[in-house]
Order: C-alpha cells, then structure tokens, then sequence
C-alpha cells in the first residue's frame, strides 16, 4: 500500500476490497493522465488527497435515502466516480450517473468502471442537452459559479433533492451573488482538504 492510499484509509472507514479499487482508478489516472488532460499535472502526485479524499468526503453528506446521484461535468471522476465506488459496498442501492461531454474523458471514465467493477453510468453529453437525470443528489466539483450550477440543478435534480458543492474560499461571495437569482436552503460543511474550503448542502431551491 502507497503513503498515500495509507493516509487515505486512515480518514475514510472503507474495506479492503474498496481499497484495492480506488488504488486501481488511481494508477489508471497516472497512466492515461501522462496523454490526456484529465487533472491538472501539478495534482497527480498528490492525487489520493486532493482528488480522491476531497471526493470520499461528500458521501456521509448525502441522504440515506437517496438512490439516484448525478455528477455533472466529470472530468476525471472526481466526485462521482469516487463516490460510485464507495457505494458499490457501502450503499449498493444508489445509482450513479456520470455526466462529461469530453469523449476522451468519458472513455477513461468506461475503463476505470470496467477495470474496477464498478456500475457507474457514463453519459457522454453536454449538461444542458442530456437528458434529465431526476438526481436525489447532484454534485459538481470546480465546474462553474453556484448561479449557473442551480440552472443546472432545475434540469437534473428531482424535487425534494439536494445539491453537493466543494467550493473554495470564495464561497460566500457566490453565496451571495446567487441570491440576487434564486432562493434556497444552504448548509456548509467544513473540508477535509482545505482549510478555507467547504462543502454547500443545497435545497430547496427556487427562482427569486
């Protein structure tokens, strides 16, 4: 085991089958992401925390009712193909759908599912023209700002559902700006990877 596949399992309670798939999606990183732009190069090294990690955190957030969750914009699966693997064990009833309209990035997405065993859904499409996911959870990670990520939300969350956002130190800026566009309930969580970072809960959420 890797320091950092290590240093990962001390702060995630995951078993050892869980492990040993989320270390084979990261050397499936490293190989594709020396011919792909799938994370920026400067984070490879450092992937377990601040991909992998910074990804495992939004699962204990999501509702033990939830069996649908959406990730919009992918990329490299960083949080939704993380998350698909947690639950493979963890909350084998929750489906995971993820969206990247990349076809490079949505292949590397097929392969890691295929090698891992994992059922994930990959839609290569574009979030605005792909169809509607009705998500009890949606989740996006350095997308875009909160405003266009809650006209995201009108398309693919179902109601009642909830909204998962790591967002950075500018959080309440966009907080803010938002609500000059839409109403909704917001709760933040403090991350484990940064520590001006957080964690938007998102509900209820509606047009001013």
């Amino acid at each position: 085991m890797t320091d950092g596949a290590a240093a990962f399992a001390a702060q995630v309670d995951v078993s050892r089958e869980t492990l040993a798939r989320l270390s084979t999606y990261h050397d499936l990183l490293q190989k594709w992401g020396k011919h792909i732009n799938l994370v920026s190069r400067g984070t490879l090294d450092a992937a377990w925390a601040r991909h992998f990690l910074d990804s495992a955190q939004l699962l204990s957030l999501a509702p033990q009712s939830a069996r649908r969750w959406c990730d919009l914009g992918s990329g490299a699966g960083f949080p939704g193909l993380v998350i698909a693997i947690l639950a493979t064990e963890s909350r084998p009833e929750l489906k995971v759908r993820l969206v990247e309209s990349d076809q490079r990035k949505a292949e590397f997405l097929r392969a890691v599912c295929r090698q891992t065993e994992t059922q994930a859904d990959v839609l290569a499409a574009r979030i605005e023209s792909a169809e509607p996911c009705g998500a009890d959870v949606l989740s996006a990670r350095a997308l875009a700002p909160l405003a266009d990520l809650l006209g995201m939300a009108e398309r693919h969350l179902a109601p009642g559902g909830i909204c998962l956002f790591p967002k950075g130190a500018r959080h309440r800026d966009e907080v803010a700006a938002t609500l000059e566009t839409f109403t909704f309930d917001c709760e933040e969580y403090p991350s484990k990877t940064g520590a001006d970072s957080v964690i938007l809960k998102i509900g209820g959420i509606g047009r001013v």
